[in-house]
């Protein structure tokens, strides 16, 4: 039986920071849901069980303070997180007040984000929250997440952290195409023109890693990204 994923509700009206938030919590292990308002998002809890919660405050329809308050009237336990640009002390205390457990202003650390979603699961509902070290297979290949070792046979490689992440997000789509600003978001955080210029170097370095397996391709879909093509072998 395969253990559920930590389901997390995602409320952020910014189509930009909602994609980055929510493929940050994919890469990490977690099943986050992306509502783009505060009706919506409101309707989406009570209609599925979360674990945690992270809310802007200016949200359309619904403000995420008045969220924060009708979400805690439905399920008093659960964990707020306010990630909001308001930073001010009585945004703060507002926020609190409204019963949240930690409060982020933007722009912040995604790493230090999900340190901060870590300590606030194992706090509230102990160790077993506690995300285990992930290994992925593809072909010959796994991938140690947490040590960044690629290894293949008797051979090991120790990654760069850009190495690691980007061969997690295309060997978690295998055999899919997975388009370039995708690829972009999720590994560093933003698209634009001298990242992308960074990401073609990567690309040719995770080629000359992945060349031992010959079932192995990394494809270029020009026009739109890349896939990692895991051939069926027998």
């Amino acid at each position: 039986m395969t253990e559920a994923l930590t389901k997390i509700l995602i409320v952020e009206d910014d189509k930009n920071m909602g994609y980055l938030l929510k493929e940050n919590m994919k890469l990490a292990g977690f099943d986050p849901v992306l509502c783009t308002d505060g009706v919506e998002g409101l309707n989406t809890f009570r209609s599925d069980d979360f674990d945690l919660c992270i809310l802007d405050i200016m949200l359309p329809r619904k403000d995420g303070i008045k969220l924060a308050k009708e979400i805690k009237k439905t399920n008093k336990e659960i964990p707020i997180i306010f990630l909001t640009a308001k930073s001010l002390d009585e945004d703060k205390i507002a926020g609190f007040k409204a019963g949240c457990d930690d409060y982020v202003t933007k722009p912040f650390n995604i790493e230090e984000l999900l340190l901060r979603i870590q300590v606030i699961l194992n706090r509230k509902y102990g160790s077993e929250h506690e995300k285990k070290p992930e290994t992925l297979t593809f072909g010959n290949f796994s991938l140690n997440c947490e040590e960044r070792i690629l290894n293949f046979g008797n051979t090991s490689n120790n990654l760069s952290t850009k190495e690691s992440e980007l061969i997690k997000v295309l060997a978690i789509n295998k055999n899919k195409v997975v388009s370039r600003s995708k690829i972009l978001i999720a590994v560093w955080g933003r698209d634009d023109y001298y990242v992308s210029k960074s990401l073609d170097v990567y690309l040719n370095k995770i080629r000359k890693l992945l060349c031992d397996d010959t079932n192995i391709e990394l494809i270029n879909v020009h026009g739109f990204g890349y896939k990692l093509l895991v051939k069926c072998v027998g």
